[in-house]
């Protein structure tokens, strides 16, 4: 029997493995606890990545996994990613190139691969830094020379002329500028006719950085005069030449106008007043340079990782200067034109942005962390044993522990934590609105209870989860009320939010190195019982009670779906369709068989449903696997001889077995 599923608050062999994995590949992946940011790769793999490739090795072999193939797994998974975190780029312009932004937006192209390929996109992104700026010779047309940190090329852009202000001996333009930019068209070198130019775009973002006196000072003085409060009060606005410096709080796509799509950023300024910009038809481009989305991979039906652990979108957070955008009335859903106002992108708009810049926290270890590692530390040379690790930290200034080196426990939840992973056992579930949407759910570890709210997108999703399953749950939140109440959330559509019900995973009980067999003598003999048991649906379906007995105890249980189906080695509609007096004598047949099972406490739980006449016994199996002939003693032998049938309607056809 697994101990791990048994009411047991620590894991037992799973987190034993866990920990042994994180030891493996601490000691083959260098020394020390370099910070887990953008920077060198860490030495010691954060915990919940390692919990959560372990769960997904689970997932791809359902029938089973040894500890080689989870090993292997983890290894190639962790240099893979310390690879491409100290992985060296090809830089020609580093003493150009600003270094606060090295991270490539989903559709950026590098200026190699465009001259390799001879095409460029509209939809592509281009970040790149300016080399030259100069006019063509008898004209008044302008280029920028551009260059980018991945390439060893450059390549020339015509200016719109839009940009024409920004450039001169006092122009933002000029050698060194950072500029992203989209809607690009290349002109082709033909034979003998030059090499490739972009033809120019009027979507260009150029970079300012607030720690540098010329773009300090172009913020002072073009763009915080106004805010968004006065232009709304202004009955003269349509005649004033506004800037506004604001903050980007959301990007999102609205309904389109007449068949033209339409691209909302959510833009609040420094007196916390709120303003919409919108993007109209091919202007919706200009989001591009603005979205990161993370990638989200989903495993089997058990789980969904988010492996860029970024919480938000790249550029939510950072600052746009909007200067001269167009003023009009927000037009609605029903298409009609309203009387709120917002920014749209004019003919004279010219965008600037400042970068969000990456803030950090210096994090202690806490005495249960160093506790619970114990020897553990020891793989590690003690001179590069710290008492603290480095993590990012947000705007709201909440901490982000998706990349915590060690496991979190409850006790150590407070106020301003962000990509928490909880490890433990479900004491109880509730659900907390009548839509379906929001539920209540207690989690105890070996240090504490905390009340989780799941936050969903539609109705739960996770599948059954009962009293004494074990979870392991990530993406969490913990915020203070203000009664001062520590309040942990989770919200199903966060990048990073996994939740998986360990107790129901097959590959749990398949696998010798995840789990010890225990005898029924270990369980504790817990018979405070307040169990609501919720019968509802439409398919049939077997609730069994049943006894189990080794060699050292007998334990009354309880199992449902596939787990009472594996018992009986039967289907609900087959079982169904045989002759009562057949019915009595199949469960006859199956005295004496021998399984190995992976059993929880239920023995405290609400779920929001109504109680039953008869209360489900204490213990729950989770799982079943039939032994063969030679099983051990230890192995759980199931006792059919008092068992009779009794039917049920709710809602439909639904049978039980009770002793």
């Amino acid at each position: 029997m697994d101990p791990a599923a048994a009411a047991s608050a620590d894991g037992g062999a799973f987190l034993e493995f866990v920990d042994y994995a994180v030891s493996t590949l601490s000691s083959s992946g260098g020394d020390g606890y370099e910070s887990p940011g953008d920077g060198p790769a860490p030495a010691r793999p954060p915990w919940g990545w390692v919990v959560a490739q372990v769960l997904k090795s689970c997932c791809a072999y359902s029938s089973g996994v040894t500890a080689a193939i989870i090993l292997s797994d983890l290894f190639q998974s962790w240099t893979e990613q310390r690879k491409s975190l100290t992985s060296k780029r090809k830089v020609e312009l580093t003493k150009l190139i600003n270094t606060r932004n090295k991270r490539r937006l989903p559709n950026t192209v590098t200026i190699d691969s465009i001259h390799e390929k001879n095409f460029l996109s509209p939809k592509s992104v281009l970040e790149a830094v300016v080399i030259d700026v100069f006019a063509l010779p008898g004209t008044n047309i302008y280029m920028l020379t551009l260059g980018d940190m991945w390439s060893a090329s450059t390549i020339d852009l015509y200016l719109h002329r839009r940009y024409y202000d920004c450039i001169g001996q006092y122009g933002i333009l000029k050698k060194g500028r950072e500029v992203m930019l989209t809607g690009c068209c290349l002109r082709t070198a033909m034979e003998g006719s030059g090499h490739a130019r972009i033809l120019p775009t009027e979507y260009m973002v150029i970079l300012l950085a607030e720690d540098q006196d010329e773009d300090a000072m172009l913020l002072a003085a073009q763009f915080c005069t106004y805010s968004f409060s006065s232009m709304i009060l202004d009955e003269s606005r349509n005649d004033v030449p506004y800037s506004f410096y604001a903050r980007i709080e959301k990007i999102e796509s609205l309904e389109p106008f007449r068949c033209t799509e339409r691209k909302q950023i959510v833009l609040v300024d420094n007196d916390d007043a709120k303003m919409n910009f919108i993007l109209w038809g091919e202007q919706v481009l200009l989001a591009n340079l603005f979205r990161f989305i993370p990638l989200r991979l989903r495993i089997a039906k058990y789980i969904s990782l988010d492996y860029s652990n970024l919480n938000i979108l790249f550029s939510v957070g950072s600052m746009l200067a909007l200067d001269r955008p167009f003023i009009a009335n927000f037009v609605d859903s029903n298409h009609e034109e309203s009387q709120e106002l917002c920014l749209e992108y004019g003919s004279a708009t010219q965008v600037y942005m400042v970068p969000i810049a990456q803030q950090e926290e210096q994090v202690p270890f806490t005495p249960t962390q160093m506790k619970s590692q114990g020897p553990r530390l020891s793989c590690l040379p003690t001179d590069n044993v710290a008492s603290q690790v480095t993590l990012p930290r947000d705007l709201h200034g909440s901490v982000d522990f998706s990349k915590y080196p060690f496991r979190v426990y409850v006790s150590d939840l407070h106020d301003k934590m962000v990509g928490v992973c909880l490890f433990g056992t479900i004491t109880s579930v509730c659900k907390a609105s009548a839509s379906g949407t929001t539920f209540y759910l207690e989690l105890v570890d070996t240090t504490g209870v905390v009340l989780m709210k799941l936050i969903f997108i539609g109705p739960w999703s996770l599948g059954r989860v009962g009293v004494g399953h074990l979870v392991y749950i990530s993406g969490l939140a913990c915020t203070m009320s203000s009664t001062n109440i520590l309040e942990v959330s989770w919200r199903e559509k966060e990048p990073g939010s996994l939740f998986v019900n360990l107790s129901l995973l097959p590959a749990l009980l398949n696998s010798s190195c995840l789990h010890n067999l225990a005898p029924l003598s270990d369980l504790p003999r817990s018979t405070n019982r307040t169990h609501g048991a919720c019968h509802s649906g439409f398919a049939h379906g077997f609730q069994l009670h049943l006894t189990i007995t080794d060699d050292s105890a007998k334990v009354f249980a309880w199992c449902v779906g596939q787990t009472a189906i594996e018992f009986l080695q039967i289907s609900p509609d087959e079982y169904l369709e045989l002759p009562e007096d057949e019915r009595a004598m199949y469960l006859y047949t199956l005295q004496n068989e021998s399984f190995m099972v992976a059993i929880a406490n239920t023995s405290k739980r609400v779920d929001g449903c109504g109680a039953s006449d008869e209360a489900p016994p204490v213990w729950e199996i989770t799982r079943a696997q039939k032994c063969d002939a030679t099983a051990s003693p230890r192995d759980v032998y199931v006792d059919f001889e008092l068992w009779k049938v009794q039917e049920e309607k709710r809602k439909g056809l639904r049978y039980s077995l009770h002793a």
